[in-house]
């Protein structure tokens, strides 16, 4: 079986799912954060890395001899040396299309906060400013319709 290193699953895993499907593919092992130091160390005896953040530069890549897959819990792979992987013949793959129901329930959150101002009238409730409003009505900015835009 081979080893699976996650160097830092609390970005995909807070703790709300479980490893179950990966522990049945080989010798699994999860760190919640890796800093940069710890990377080589960590996996150096693995074929498979999951991570997200950490950086894998041709130093470290060259200091991985079992690696044979990078796995992104991200949609880039920015922080990946694709040609040194490549020469080495280590697939790398990234996470495409994860979370676009979440992407997009975020751009409905802030296309309301935008028409809305629910963060600057939240502050003023706070600040006793509906409390201490003139009139029966409170806002500090007027809101927008999205009707017939």
């Amino acid at each position: 079986m081979p080893k699976i290193v996650v160097l830092d699953g609390q970005v995909a895993n807070p703790g709300d799912l479980n490893w179950n499907a990966l522990e049945a593919l080989g010798d699994l092992t999860i760190y919640d954060r890796t800093p940069k130091k710890l990377i080589v160390e960590r996996a150096k005896t693995a074929e498979v890395v999951l991570t997200n953040k950490c950086v894998f530069d041709q130093s470290i890549i060259n200091q991985l001899p079992h690696l044979k897959y990078i796995g992104l819990l991200a949609t880039g792979y920015n922080n990946i040396d694709i040609a040194t992987a490549k020469a080495k013949d280590i697939v790398v793959c990234n996470a495409e299309g994860y979370g676009t129901p979440a992407v997009a329930q975020h751009v409905f959150a802030l296309l309301l906060e935008l028409t809305n101002n629910v963060g600057l009238h939240n502050q003023g409730v706070h600040n006793n400013e509906w409390a201490n409003a003139k009139d029966w009505c409170y806002w500090n900015k007027p809101l927008m319709e999205l009707k017939d835009k």
